[in-house]
């Protein structure tokens, strides 16, 4: 049987990191899509990069995506590249649109016109909810987005839907709840928690500022979802599922439970700032995904404390190198 070859973009972030191992455990050939960039940064994937082939390409850049597509004739593809920090999208909401919306219509549009069997994975993100209109979140649960970064995601999020019905194309979108990691970025508060738990531990800091406190989210563990990906592309027929814990909790929580973790009580160290809220927060968000269980017979493997504890576990190594 031939190799099956999967390119993915975004493979230096967060989950292109972690989908390229998986990938790469299931005997696929991976090819990841990197812009060429002085700031580029390959420590998440500096591990297996040996067994990756890099390209280069950008999402602003149909030309380059036609010619990947070209050369590399992948039957998988992972969008997975986007600006994808909701306060840097308030400050940047045209390059957020650019990249985040009109650059999965250019992807999809070089999958069209080079082979439109290729298998396309787009990632949805919960941020497309924002105001909730009910609680739990399903796949039929409106969208009504509260960020730049929010409104880029469902123009992209229909843009598939319309693809995948105006030309037959196989095109799914995971609509994915928060997932974190060791490899998150310091930007992201569960990372930025989990850091400053272990450096005000060993000495490094004093105190942690936070924005709300009482905002609270669906968390789960990164490895877990791109197994979820995975799966929607190999199904039979394509569709969009919620990938979610269905459990929700606070910020302050994810605090506690992180200064619990070196032996700490976070009210000591942990303080509001009001500079550090968005202009316009989320409701609550919390998804049901029990299509993915039914039809993906997927659920998460890893509980929301476990996760806390790896993360945590992580910095206080990084730090005490």
């Amino acid at each position: 049987m031939a190799e099956k070859r999967a390119l993915i973009t975004g493979i230096t972030g967060q989950d292109g990191s972690y989908l390229a191992e998986f990938l790469l455990q299931q005997g696929y050939k991976v090819i990841g899509m990197v812009r060429r960039s002085s700031t580029i940064n390959f420590e998440r994937i500096k591990h297996i990069q040996d067994e990756l082939e890099l390209a280069s390409g950008d999402l602003l850049d149909q030309a380059s995506m036609i010619d990947i597509l070209e050369r590399h004739r992948p039957q998988e593809v992972y969008n997975l590249a986007a600006q994808s920090f909701v306060q840097t999208s308030w400050s940047q909401p045209v390059f957020t649109g650019e990249v985040t919306g009109l650059g999965v219509t250019r992807l999809l549009d070089a999958i069209r016109l080079v082979d439109p069997h290729i298998r396309f994975y787009q990632a949805s993100t919960s941020e497309m909810f924002g105001k909730a209109r009910e609680v739990p979140q399903n796949e039929n649960t409106p969208f009504y987005p509260r960020s730049p970064y929010g409104v880029a995601k469902v123009y992209a999020h229909w843009i598939t839907v319309n693809y995948r019905e105006s030309y037959g194309l196989f095109t799914v979108s995971g609509i994915c709840f928060n997932h974190e990691s060791p490899r998150r970025g310091h930007e992201f508060v569960t990372s930025k928690i989990s850091r400053g738990a272990a450096r005000i531990k060993l000495g490094l800091e004093r105190e942690l500022r936070l924005g709300n406190l009482d905002a609270q989210r669906d968390w789960g563990y990164t490895p877990d979802y791109v197994h979820a990906m995975w799966l929607m592309l190999q199904q039979e027929q394509p569709g969009d599922f919620v990938v979610a814990t269905g459990r929700t909790h606070t910020v302050r929580r994810f605090a506690e439970l992180a200064f619990q973790v070196v032996g700490l009580d976070y009210r000591e160290y942990v303080h509001q700032d009001e500079q550090l809220m968005r202009p316009a927060d989320v409701d609550l968000l919390v998804g049901d995904a029990s299509k993915a269980r039914k039809i993906l017979g997927w659920q998460p493997a890893t509980s929301f404390e476990k996760l806390v504890e790896i993360m945590v576990a992580s910095e206080l190594q990084v730090n005490q190198l």
